[in-house]
């Protein structure tokens, strides 16, 4: 198995201790947008995972929103389910609250627990590709699986 950069590894190793057998898998060039993502793994746009962090205006909280690449999200919808107005995180607030910089922020594994939301259009798909810590590396999961290790709510987020 090649050999990963730290942030990979790390999603490499909580997968595993999650009892999953996805693989990580490091590219030299960027996955660093959904497109790009789509390229490298050779699969459909809709089926990379955006993993988008919002800010409630009131709370301050983390609010995780795990998007189909081929979506955009509707901050309304997702206010609603929150019970409060969101706002897009900034660079400094996606880092400190996942550990990850932006483009490379998984799904899982980060540095504090938050409310997460699922694209009800993933369940079109029997896989689904997701960040690993870095702007090039994902993993292959099954669709059922994203819900299973986030905890997340699936609901309609476009």
């Amino acid at each position: 198995m090649p050999i990963l950069s730290p942030s990979a590894q790390k999603i490499q190793d909580l997968l595993i201790s999650l009892g999953y057998k996805y693989i990580v898998i490091e590219h030299a060039e960027s996955t660093r947008t959904a497109q790009e993502a789509a390229n490298r793994a050779g699969c459909e746009l809709g089926q990379i995972v955006k993993s988008l962090i919002f800010r409630g205006k009131d709370s301050g909280k983390p609010i995780l929103v795990l998007t189909s690449g081929a979506n955009r999200v509707d901050e309304k919808s997702i206010s609603e389910y929150a019970g409060e107005s969101i706002g897009r995180a900034d660079a400094d607030f996606v880092r400190a609250v996942t550990g990850y910089a932006i483009g490379g922020v998984p799904p899982i594994g980060h540095s504090e627990k938050m409310e997460t939301y699922i694209d009800e259009d993933f369940l079109a798909f029997q896989t689904i590709w997701a960040a690993a810590g870095t702007p090039n590396a994902i993993f292959e999961l099954q669709t059922e699986d994203l819900q299973k290790m986030t905890d997340g709510k699936i609901v309609m987020v476009k």
